[in-house]
């Protein structure tokens, strides 16, 4: 899926803008007119830049100072979410990311005189840590849905294709039916920065797919929709009758329960099953990369923990007094 940052709070009311809120909006304008970024990564900023404002006393971004950018990093640390969770040092992180690209925007595009993007340091972010399912996990979550009911087609459908392709959730939700190359198995889908590439269905969520759309009645766009009953009538596209994220996330956590899978997976799990999958049957990291559509190979290198079991053979072989390949 786009990367998750916690809700930083309920609209506030309306207020008397300022050098600050005005700024605010002339970079999101600039986000989208002048570097095509998506409506979603656009309501993300605005959603970190409206937490700014509201956890910070600055009115006008020439005043950021050391001291002010301290304060809101200790605000950033008190503040909780609506489900009363503390932010996590990632979404700290996040935050601290958009307000320093902000700056940036200020000084380059603005030729204001702000406060060094480069001097808002990020938090210590400890190593990530991946969760994965193991094959027989595996096998119970793709097996759960009921195959005889078209929910249930569409379902298995949906977490064959997330093991298989490794995509993003709003990727998987983005997809329509012309996506899907039968015959080559390919599927053209773009991800976060606008970014094309090129994924891979395998045999098995192929036919799956091809079974969920075998019983459609229907002739909408979407890949995956709900309300099928009412979707048989509807002229394309049919884009009110798409799965919108929290039902496909929903999806994937229901039969992760009936699965009997503790370890609570998301379809952000199966990305990682994915990877982790592909780099512990040989896979390079690059390819990985590729496939993932990361920018940063970085980013891709949390799921070389997987590597373990290859590097403990090779340990055995090559290491030691009794090692396999010593010469007797």
């Amino acid at each position: 899926m786009a990367k998750t940052v916690e809700n930083p709070s309920p609209s506030p009311p309306a207020r008397t803008p300022t050098a600050l809120s005005r700024a605010i909006d002339r970079y999101l304008t600039y986000l989208k007119a002048e570097q095509n970024k998506s409506a979603l990564t656009i309501k993300t900023y605005r959603e970190s830049l409206t937490l700014l404002q509201n956890l910070s006393e600055v009115t006008d971004p020439r005043l950021f100072d050391k001291s002010s950018i301290r304060i809101y990093k200790s605000a950033l640390h008190s503040f909780r979410a609506r489900s009363g969770k503390e932010l996590t040092v990632r979404t700290k992180n996040h935050h601290l990311t958009v307000l320093r690209a902000f700056l940036r925007y200020l000084i380059q595009e603005e030729e204001m005189d702000v406060y060094p993007p480069d001097r808002v340091s990020r938090l210590k972010e400890e190593q990530r840590k991946v969760k994965v399912l193991f094959d027989a996990e595996l096998e119970r979550l793709l097996g759960a849905p009921d195959a005889s009911a078209k929910e249930g087609k569409r379902d298995a459908a949906i977490m064959h294709l997330f093991f298989s392709t490794g995509l993003r959730l709003a990727e998987l939700r983005g997809l329509n039916r012309k996506d899907v190359n039968f015959s080559t198995r390919e599927i053209s889908v773009r991800g976060k920065r606008g970014k094309v590439r090129v994924v891979f269905v395998s045999g098995r969520a192929a036919d799956a797919i091809r079974e969920y759309l075998n019983c459609r009645l229907d002739h909408i766009h979407p890949l995956f929709i709900a309300r099928h009953d009412r979707a048989s009538a509807a002229m394309p596209p049919g884009e009110e009758f798409r799965l919108t994220d929290n039902s496909i996330y929903r999806i994937v956590k229901k039969y992760a329960r009936i699965a009997g899978i503790v370890s609570d997976p998301s379809p952000h799990t199966l990305r990682h099953s994915f990877a982790t999958n592909l780099l512990a049957n040989g896979a390079d990291l690059r390819s990985v990369q590729e496939m993932l559509g990361h920018k940063d190979l970085s980013t891709t290198q949390i799921y070389t923990h997987v590597t373990s079991p290859q590097l403990k053979k090779v340990h055995e072989q090559f290491h030691g007094l009794h090692a396999k390949n010593n010469p007797q």
